[in-house]
């Protein structure tokens, strides 16, 4: 029989999962961190919860997800929103609910893809919580710094600005595709379904850009944001914040390359949960970048004067379909 929550009480669990936290800074009644002289402090919070934003078989949901690829999920996606304002990670706390019944495996599961993926990108747990639930949940505060001059907010973007995503938009949907629907799933290259299904349930957030961006000795303006809601999402909210519009270049923009072209432009608008960035920045500075990243960046587009968000593909410009984007509630 599986041991569960129930059978293992609280402070065996913690226990259990204290190996994957820092060794230092784990135990006392919250952690203790200092920013880097000259840095500034940058939060984020996740809430995570099983059958809405991964399914593990738990809730009402087909099994999408394992255990360790959900503790690696959820705090890539944490980490991809610091790199969105251009910070580097300090450190992490978890807060987990789960149901009594729920195996004891299934959170050490978690909490070893969340270690992995924190040690891949410099991001260790240092504290949390743990409580009783009828669902499981992971909420996760992730915490970054960096220099006040080199945050990137969304307000920054101007007229005349080039529009750079990173990475290939629409993967992480193909791979969510590819695991509800096996069957249509078996008739993809094998290369092709491994790499849709990794995109989305191991994503890798660009701290990569993070870092040569450290690098400039004069640091650029930007706008930008990450696109875990979906390309179309992000460019429109980055237009609303800074008073401008914006035009896609269909053709240009990086989507998988399988099958259906106007799916696959779909998923890349509006599929979401592929933890890439979206920056507007100087077209010499969009260029650089892109020199810099190779074929992990692409221009896609300019900023505009008015206020109007297009599509521009075929010959034809269409609005982007707001209606299209993902909303909680």
């Amino acid at each position: 029989m599986l041991l569960t929550l129930a059978d293992c009480g609280e402070l065996e669990l913690i226990a259990r999962l204290r190996p994957y936290c820092h060794r230092e800074l784990i135990g006392d009644d919250a952690a203790v961190l200092t920013p880097p002289a000259g840095e500034q402090l940058v939060v984020s919070t996740d809430v995570l919860v099983e059958g809405v934003h991964f399914s593990l078989g738990m809730a009402d949901v087909p099994l999408t997800m394992t255990p360790v690829d959900v503790g690696w999920r959820s705090l890539a996606a944490n980490l991809s929103d610091l790199a969105a304002m251009g910070a580097l990670p300090l450190g992490l706390t978890v807060g987990l609910a789960a149901p009594r019944e729920c195996p004891v495996a299934t959170i050490e599961g978690i909490y070893q893809g969340m270690a992995a993926c924190g040690q891949a990108y410099g991001a260790s747990i240092i504290g949390g919580d743990t409580c009783r639930s009828r669902v499981l949940s992971l909420s996760i505060t992730v915490l970054g710094s960096a220099p006040a001059e080199r945050i990137i907010y969304r307000d920054r973007a101007r007229v005349g600005d080039a529009i750079v995503v990173t990475g290939v938009h629409g993967a992480s949907r193909a791979g969510l595709e590819c695991l509800l629907h096996p069957r249509w799933a078996s008739t993809l290259p094998e290369e092709l379904r491994q790499a849709w299904i990794q995109a989305h349930q191991r994503p890798r957030p660009r701290l990569d850009i993070v870092q040569w961006l450290r690098q400039q000795v004069c640091p650029p303006r930007i706008a930008g944001m990450d696109s875990s809601d979906g390309l179309a999402a992000a460019v429109l909210q980055i237009c609303q914040a800074s008073g401008v519009g914006a035009v896609l270049w269909g053709e240009q923009i990086p989507m998988v390359g399988y099958g259906d072209r106007s799916q696959a432009l779909s998923w890349a608008l509006y599929g979401g949960e592929d933890f890439e960035l979206v920056l507007c920045l100087a077209p010499e500075w969009a260029e650089n970048l892109c020199r810099a990243a190779g074929d992990q960046a692409a221009i896609v587009g300019e900023i505009t004067p008015d206020t109007m968000v297009q599509l521009q593909l075929n010959g034809e410009v269409l609005p982007l379909q707001a209606d299209q984007l993902f909303q909680h509630f």
